[in-house]
Protein backbone atom coordinates (compact mmCIF):
# COMPACT_ATOMS: atom_id res chain seq x y z
CA UNK A 1 0.00 0.00 0.00
CA UNK A 2 2.96 2.32 0.57
CA UNK A 3 3.99 2.16 -3.11
CA UNK A 4 0.46 3.00 -4.24
CA UNK A 5 0.33 6.00 -1.90
CA UNK A 6 3.72 7.24 -3.12
CA UNK A 7 2.70 6.95 -6.77
CA UNK A 8 -0.63 8.65 -6.08
CA UNK A 9 1.12 11.49 -4.24
CA UNK A 10 3.65 11.85 -7.04
CA UNK A 11 0.89 12.05 -9.67
CA UNK A 12 -1.04 14.64 -7.64
CA UNK A 13 2.04 16.82 -7.20
CA UNK A 14 2.39 19.53 -9.81
CA UNK A 15 6.12 19.98 -9.32
CA UNK A 16 7.98 19.45 -12.54
CA UNK A 17 4.89 20.00 -14.64
CA UNK A 18 5.89 23.60 -15.13
CA UNK A 19 9.25 22.54 -16.57
CA UNK A 20 7.49 20.39 -19.14
CA UNK A 21 5.04 23.16 -19.94
CA UNK A 22 7.88 25.66 -20.41
CA UNK A 23 9.73 23.20 -22.65
CA UNK A 24 6.62 22.76 -24.81
CA UNK A 25 6.12 26.52 -25.06
CA UNK A 26 9.76 27.04 -26.05
CA UNK A 27 9.51 24.29 -28.67
CA UNK A 28 6.35 25.81 -30.15
CA UNK A 29 7.85 29.30 -30.19
CA UNK A 30 10.98 27.96 -31.88
CA UNK A 31 8.84 26.18 -34.47
CA UNK A 32 6.93 29.39 -35.23
CA UNK A 33 10.20 31.29 -35.59
CA UNK A 34 11.66 28.68 -37.96
CA UNK A 35 8.51 28.69 -40.11
CA UNK A 36 8.41 32.50 -40.20
CA UNK A 37 12.09 32.83 -41.10
CA UNK A 38 11.78 30.19 -43.80
CA UNK A 39 8.73 31.87 -45.32
CA UNK A 40 10.19 35.37 -45.15
CA UNK A 41 13.52 34.12 -46.46
CA UNK A 42 11.87 32.61 -49.53
CA UNK A 43 9.88 35.79 -50.13
CA UNK A 44 12.97 37.98 -49.77
CA UNK A 45 14.98 35.70 -52.03
CA UNK A 46 12.34 35.87 -54.74
CA UNK A 47 12.37 39.69 -54.55
CA UNK A 48 16.14 39.83 -54.99
CA UNK A 49 16.12 37.27 -57.81
CA UNK A 50 13.48 39.20 -59.75
CA UNK A 51 15.36 40.77 -62.69
CA UNK A 52 12.74 43.44 -63.31
CA UNK A 53 13.07 44.76 -59.78
CA UNK A 54 16.86 44.89 -59.99
CA UNK A 55 16.79 46.89 -63.22
CA UNK A 56 14.12 49.21 -61.83
CA UNK A 57 16.25 49.98 -58.78
CA UNK A 58 19.39 50.79 -60.77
Amino acid sequence: MGLYAAVKERMASEEGATAVEYALMIALIALVIVVAVTFLGQQTNSVYENGELITALT
